[in-house]
Order: structure tokens, then sequence, then C-alpha cells
């Protein structure tokens, strides 16, 4: 017999109704409860609040509320604070009942501006130490890499202040104290400025139309790929200039010194090569300079390799046999210039392919060549390339994983603000992980090296059969086959969480 729906009629009473018992177990809200304390604000932000007037929203509900607007990225404030009663996990996760009263969607821009961006960095960095602390983390091979993010402000908002200083006073103020910094190189960023987010650069990537942008530069560390390094630059800020920084922030946050530094190919200036070496930390990232050779106007030009550097002389021998000496120190690139003679390379038969200058040739030489080229043969090395290609996978993934915690548009205006909102999507990312590693807990990669070393026996065996390759040729592939096999197991072998 069907059965028909009878007419609701509201209960004035509900008894033994527990919202713990409507929360299923592998909730992530429930592991992300279990594992994460979040009553450490309390003494981070003390400092904020006086001690008399009206009491204020706990502190840890506040920082719950910005994760759940992050973590399910929901469009405003003001709809997450809609959504709060309507949903029975985030009352349970907020320790909320089923009548208490939802604070105002306006506590949290107060608190944003109450407690700052260094309250936001302090909880990503307790997560982080918490990721080491379980095994997450080797700490040494970092990865780096940088996403553009698109400001909240309109190209409309963008305006030339070289015609409106007076009528943009206070935004001429603003952009005056941003060309301060040394790193704001870009020509267009120096004469415009957006009145509505003045800290937004405008930037233009491949053929497409320059737009508003900031800069997320991230570090990952390769075993779990936990962030443990993440910052916000504005978009004319050049990433090469956040290596340091970037370097610094990790073994602050892990307590451990990277030994190799992987990236791409805007890494490798010359500034970066010498920091490495002087941290005596390996390299693996292309040059700069020989990814751009061959380009532009030095395409057809015979390359620097094309000359012969002699130590006893000082000197360059060039393809004709002529010497090239040293002529004047630039101070602040730290380069020597040599030249040879005008009149030699005007009567020489490989002045078309060697120069297109009328005053000839001229090769720089820093004062520290010799440890440049040493950081660079590092890059080079088949370590080095095998990594920059690990790294391009990885990235790409730390960033799509933070695409759905909405990390490619900014929800707020300012450069703090925008850090705020990288600080808490980079510390999602990591919390993920972590809950994911309790949940399902990852065995250590040396653990399962001895298995896959005794399984290896018989793929050597069976490939010196059939290939008929040297033993030990055969023995150096199985086993790097079979560690980075193992290393990808361990990071990527579990479920993804159910968000």
């Amino acid at each position: 017999m069907m059965g028909h729906q009878p007419t609701p009629q509201p209960k004035l009473f509900y008894e033994r109704i527990q919202l713990d018992q409507r929360i299923r177990n592998d909730h992530v809200l429930r592991g992300i409860a279990q594992r994460v304390d979040f009553d450490f604000i309390y003494p981070d932000v003390r400092d904020n609040y006086g001690a008399n007037g009206n009491v204020s929203v706990p502190p840890p509900v506040i920082l719950k509320l910005m994760l759940l607007l992050i973590l399910y990225n929901v469009r405003s404030e003001r709809e997450l604070m809609a959504t709060v009663p309507e949903r029975l996990d985030w009352l349970w996760f907020l320790g909320f009942d089923l009548d208490d009263e939802i604070p105002n969607h306006s506590v949290l821009s107060k608190a944003r501006t109450r407690w700052g961006s260094e309250a936001f960095k302090g909880f990503f960095e307790r997560i982080v130490r918490q990721c080491v602390e379980a095994g997450l983390v080797d700490g040494r091979k970092l990865f780096m890499d940088s996403c553009l993010v698109k400001a909240n402000a309109s190209n409309n908002s963008v305006v030339n202040t070289g015609k409106l200083k007076a009528q943009l006073d206070r935004g001429y103020r603003q952009l005056q104290q941003r060309l301060d910094e040394p790193e704001q190189a870009d020509a267009v960023n120096r004469t415009h400025i957006s009145t509505t987010d003045p800290d937004a650069s405008s930037v233009r990537r491949g053929s497409g139309k320059a737009t508003l942008q900031y800069q997320a530069h991230r570090a990952v560390d390769e075993r779990c790929e936990v962030i443990t390094a993440a910052e916000v630059s504005t978009g004319s800020v050049h990433e090469a200039h956040r290596m340091d920084s970037l370097l610094d922030g990790h073994a602050r946050t892990t307590g451990t010194a990277a030994e190799v530094c992987v990236a791409d190919s805007k890494y490798g200036t010359i500034e970066n090569y010498l920091s490495c070496h002087d941290r005596g930390v390996k390299s693996h990232f292309a040059s700069l300079e020989q990814t751009q050779r061959g380009s532009g106007r030095q395409a057809g030009i015979l390359p620097r390799d094309a000359f012969t550097y002699e130590p006893s002389t000082d000197t360059f021998l060039c393809p004709a046999g002529q010497r090239l000496t040293p002529r004047r120190l630039n101070a602040r690139r730290q380069q020597w210039e040599y030249t040879a003679a005008a009149h030699v390379c005007s009567r020489c038969a490989l002045q078309p392919q060697c120069t297109r200058s009328q005053s000839g040739r001229t090769l720089q030489r820093h004062v520290r060549q010799e440890a440049l080229d040493r950081m660079r043969s590092q890059a080079e090395s088949p370590r080095g390339r095998a990594d920059r290609r690990q790294r391009q996978h990885l990235m790409e993934r730390s960033f799509a994983r933070g695409t759905r915690y909405g990390i490619k548009r900014a929800r707020w205006r300012r450069l703090w603000r925008v850090s705020i909102q990288e600080y808490l999507t980079a510390t999602i990312q990591n919390i993920m992980i972590l809950v994911r590693h309790y949940n399902k807990p990852m065995k250590a990669v040396a653990k399962r090296v001895e298995p896959a070393a005794r399984s290896s026996s018989h793929m050597r065996t069976a490939c010196a059969r059939v290939m008929h390759w040297p033993a030990a040729v055969v023995q150096a592939i199985v086993d790097q086959f079979a560690w980075h096999l193992l290393a990808l197991k361990a990071s990527f072998g579990q479920q993804p969480l159910d968000s």
C-alpha cells in the first residue's frame, strides 16, 4: 500500500538531539576538528582586544568561519553567515547549537583588520610544523613556483598619475610609496595605478590584455607536497626575487635548511645562483640567460660558448683567433666587459655571425664566474633536468588544488588582505594532507625500499636477458624507477577527501 506523507506540524521541543551524532565519522570537518587545535589563536591576538567593552566573538570561532569561507569557496561573507544555520556540519564545527545566534558578517572584516596578516601566517606555520611532526615533510628538496591572482578591481579603475596628480593626491602618495620598493621595475606600473586597489599591478602574460594582478609564491616539499612557505607580492614583482625569502621561510617553519632548490628558468638569475652557492644549496634551475639566448637581437649570433676563456692571460679567444681583453668593470652588475679593437672586428670574416654592433663584440664575465659555472653545471646535470620535469607536474598540482579554494581570484583588496587569503588557502591544502595521513597513515618510503630492492633483482635479470644491457646500467635504471614509484605511492596513494 502506498504511503502518504502527513502534513508536517512543527514541534515545540526536540529531545535527545546531538549534532555530533548527525555528522558522519569520515566527514572532512570532523577530521579537521580532531587534528587542529584552534585555541592557539587566543595568545596570538590577545593584545588586539581591550579589557572593557562588549564581549567579542571568540577568536577560534572567527578563525573557523574564515576557514569555512575558503574551504567551501563561499562567494561572500554575507552568504557564509546566511548558510551557517542551514548546515548542521558547520554548526557542529563552530561549536554552535541549533538555537544559537549567528554572528554578523562584519565580525570577519573587523577581525582581519584587527589581527592583520601575521595571525594567519602563524596559523599557516603552525600547520606546517604539525606536518613535520607527522613525518610528512622531508625538507631537503624544495620546489618553487608562482601563479597570478586576479585582483578584485576593474581595469577601468586604472589611471595615469602623470596626468592626474592633483586630482589623485592620495592615490599618488600610495603610488610613490609603492615605487620605493626596489623590485618595482615595470615601466607601466610606475605611471599607472588603480584607484580601487592601489597595490595591484597591471600585468600582461602572452598576447592577452593587461589586467590587474597579484602573484602568489610557494615552496613545496617533495615528500607529500606540503606547502612549507607561501607569500604574496604585487604582480609586477619578478618571481626570482622571492627565492631567498622562500628558502628562509622553509627553514623557519620546518627547522631544516633545504639542500636542493628546484625551479624554472625564471629563477635562473646570477643573484640566485650565487645565493644558492653561498647557502650551500644545489641550484636545479636552468639559466635565464641561456634560455633567452638565440632570440631577438641575438638570433643567428655566435653564443658565448664559442669563445674560449684563458685564465692565465685573463682574455677570451674568439673563433677567428683574436683576443678580447678586459675593458672596464660594471660595478652594479659586478661584471667585467671584454672587447676587441673595433678595426679588428670590422675586418673579420666572421663579423656577420659574431656581432651587429659597430664597435665590435663584447663579452661579460662575472667577478665570481667560477662559482656561477659550478652552479650552472649542477642545473644542467641529469639529476637537475629530472627535478625540473618533476617540478612542472608537482607545482601545477599544488596550484590546481588551490583552484577549488579560489586561489586564482582575490577576495579582498590590498596586498595584506590577499596575503591572508593565500595563507588560508595554503593552510587548508596542508590540513587536507595531514587529515588524509591520519585517516590512512603513510608508511615511510625508506621502509619500502628494501622489499623493492629484492624485487628489482628479478627485474634486472629479465632486462639483462632481453636487452643485453650491462648489469650496472640496468641496476641504476631499476633502482631509480623503484624509488620514484614508491615516493609517488606514498604521496598520492590515498583517496581524496570529500569536502
